[in-house]
């Protein structure tokens, strides 16, 4: 399968290059990328304000989230409660975003989500807290209730072709 992510990420690039010409610039790429994750954590946030009110389990959902990341270029979902616990994810990693910078300094720029003051966050690829992989995130606010919709791509396909 990382063989698969690579290959598209790849194929994105050139593609990506074939639109913006020869004077393509890796901020210009990152960007049209960016725009597609935004469409992906939108139609994250609407599955799964779907699947909860029809009452579909954590468990079905998560089954879900698993089987898109491992058929897709999306490598983590990250879908919290109203605290910023996330409680739907694709990975076994029990997280909970802050909202205080100094704790957080690359997961507090989605607390405005749940808080409502923003719509969208777009972060560059950049080391997470986690561990020293270099991901990049992009989310959006719950469209039935505050929470964050997260979506990360491992950014090691993307920054190997810059």
């Amino acid at each position: 399968m990382k063989n698969v992510r690579a290959y598209c990420a790849t194929m994105f690039l050139v593609s990506s290059a074939c639109m913006f010409g020869p004077a393509a610039q890796a901020d210009e790429v990152e960007e049209v990328i960016a725009q597609h994750m935004v469409a992906e954590a939108l139609l994250v946030a609407h599955l799964v304000a779907v699947a909860e009110r029809s009452g579909m389990g954590r468990d079905e959902i998560k089954a879900i989230l698993r089987e898109v990341a491992e058929r897709s270029a999306i490598d983590e979902f990250w879908i919290t409660d109203s605290t910023g616990r996330a409680y739907l994810t694709n990975t076994d990693i029990d997280f909970v975003f802050s909202s205080d910078p100094t704790e957080q300094p690359q997961a507090s720029a989605f607390w405005p989500l749940i808080e409502g003051s923003r719509d969208v966050v777009i972060q560059e690829a950049r080391k997470r807290e986690i561990d020293d992989r270099i991901f990049k995130y992009v989310a959006v606010r719950g469209v039935d209730k505050p929470r964050i919709v997260q979506i990360g791509v491992d950014a090691g396909a993307l920054t190997d072709h810059n």
